[in-house]
Formats: structure tokens, sequence, C-alpha cells
């Protein structure tokens, strides 16, 4: 996640009906996941010295940095959309907080899962075709069977979730679809340089609770450097890569490669972090996957 505005965990793909002339965007869609998923395995390796929070930190820091080099925000003249950019900048830095601290107690897989439910639930509501009810149903089913229903040991309590991360997710699900809507105002009234002005107001909301988390550690040389590197992989080079695929996807062909992302994820965090889910688990990232390639199937408009 996820994220920064027009990234894979945001953008609203633009509408066009012209299908793309090559399957470079359609690589270049997929290898922008492949880079947001990487970096937030990469951010797991900083929980053991700085914490979800100090991670946090500064992923957000590591990406204003680079986002500030590519779209200079100090041109910004916000007058009066103070509002939607100060907005747009907290539910950022809100909404990867609480996906980074759910990535401390379920895995990546399911947690970008579980935060899906935020944007799919935006989509449904601002789609209003006939087919919403039946893939916010599948999503809920698909949260019906993550909750450890069973409170009692077995042999399969690893593949239990912890009722926490779980809320932290929807949480982030929920800041996710909030940061959509304000994101949208501030794109469509300051350009693209709000993502920059974004991620700089939510490093400095996010920021002073890394450093009381994890103190002066934030600062060393290793742990610098492995930020630097999670915000290239978080920010940088996902930016970078789906804009190219914007220029040439149709909505409806981006909407659904997006939907792909909780099972890459899944597969990324098995492959990276030794995750392994349930094949129950499996089955609910499956139909959290089918719910948010209907929904953009369907969907008659997300504005």
């Amino acid at each position: 996640m996820i994220a920064l505005a027009m990234t894979p965990h945001s953008a609203t793909a633009p509408k066009t009906g012209r299908a793309p002339s090559a399957i470079l965007p359609v690589l270049a869609q997929v290898a922008a996941m492949i880079c947001f998923i990487m970096g937030a395995s990469l951010a797991k390796r900083l929980y053991p010295l700085v914490g979800a929070e100090g991670a946090t930190a500064l992923r957000l820091l590591a990406g204003a940095v680079f986002l500030s080099v590519i779209f200079k925000p100090w041109r910004l003249r916000p007058r009066g959309h103070w509002g939607s950019l100060l907005c747009y900048g907290a539910t950022l830095g809100t909404m990867n907080l609480m996906f980074y601290m759910a990535l401390q107690t379920i895995p990546l897989g399911l947690a970008i899962s579980i935060e899906f439910l935020g944007p799919l639930c935006l989509t449904v509501v601002t789609s209003r075709t006939k087919t919403d009810l039946l893939w916010i149903g599948l999503a809920v089913v698909a949260l019906v069977l993550l909750v450890p229903l069973s409170p009692s040991p077995s042999s399969h309590a690893a593949h239990r979730l912890n009722v926490g991360g779980m809320a932290l997710a929807l949480g982030s699900g929920a800041g996710w679809a909030a940061y959509i809507v304000f994101g949208q105002r501030a794109g469509r009234a300051l350009g693209n340089s709000a993502t920059a002005a974004g991620m700089i107001l939510g490093a400095l909301l996010i920021t002073p609770i890394g450093l009381a988390h994890a103190g002066a550690a934030l600062f060393t040389l290793h742990v610098l450097m492995l930020g630097l590197i999670v915000g290239l992989f978080s920010s940088a080079l996902p930016y970078a890569l789906e804009m190219m695929a914007l220029r040439r996807l149709p909505s409806t062909t981006y909407g659904t490669l997006v939907s792909a992302e909780p099972a890459l994820g899944a597969v990324m965090g098995f492959l990276f972090l030794g995750e392994w889910l349930s094949m129950t688990q499996w089955l609910a990232v499956g139909l959290i996957v089918l719910s948010s390639a209907g929904a953009a199937l369907t969907a008659r408009g997300v504005d």
C-alpha cells in the first residue's frame, strides 16, 4: 500500500475506449505492483531495528525526497485547496502507518487483500451497477473466511489471523478509500505536484511517531540506506511505471490488473518472507481478487 497518489494503491485510471497498442503498458503496471510489494517486503526487515512506526516514517521520508525531486512541490500555490491537500496528506500517512503495523501480525498477502476492501467498497458505492451486491457479497464472504472463529488452540493455529492485525488492515483500507477521494480533489486542483506535497505532509505527521518509537536508531547508516531502498521501491519506481501504464491502458484493463495485487502479494510474501497461507486463506484472497476485478469491469464511473 499503500501507497502514494496515483500509484498501484490509489489511482483511478483515465477512461478510454482505445486498446493499448502494445504489451508494454501491461508489463509496466505489473512491474509497478511488484515494486510496491517488494518495498513492503523490505520494510518488514526494518521492524526488528525501528519497528513498524519507524519503518513507516522512513518510507514516507524517502518517498517525499524522491517525489519532490520529480515534481518540485515548492512551486505549488494551494490557496483555497489547503483543506483537500491536508486531508490527503493525513490519510496517506495514517493509511501507511496502519498497513505497516498490520504487517507485524498478519501475512503481507492477506494484509493487502483486507486493505483492498476499502477501495472496493468505494468503487461499489460510486458505480451503482446492478451487480454491486454480488461483488460486495464476495468480499464479505472472504472477510468471514479470514476471521479466526475458533479461540481454542489447534494444529492450524499458525494460520489463524491476529484480530488486531486484521482491524489495522481494515482501517488502512478505509484510509485508502478516503485517500483516493482527497487525492482526486487535490490532484484535479493542483496537478501531479500534489502527490509530492501529500507525501511530505504524511511524513511530517508520521515521523514524530517513528522518532518516539525508534529514537536515534532511525538515523543509523544501515537503517537509512534500507529506508531509502524501501522508498525507492514503494514510491518512486511504482509511480514512474504506473504513469507509463496509465497513459495507454483502458480503465477496465487497469482495474483488472490492479485487482491481482492481493494474489501477487501472497505469492511474494511466501517467496521473500516465508509466509505460507492455508487453503481457506488462499480462497479468501481469490474471492477478493474476483470481487475487485468484477467491480472494475462493471463500474460505470468512479468519480
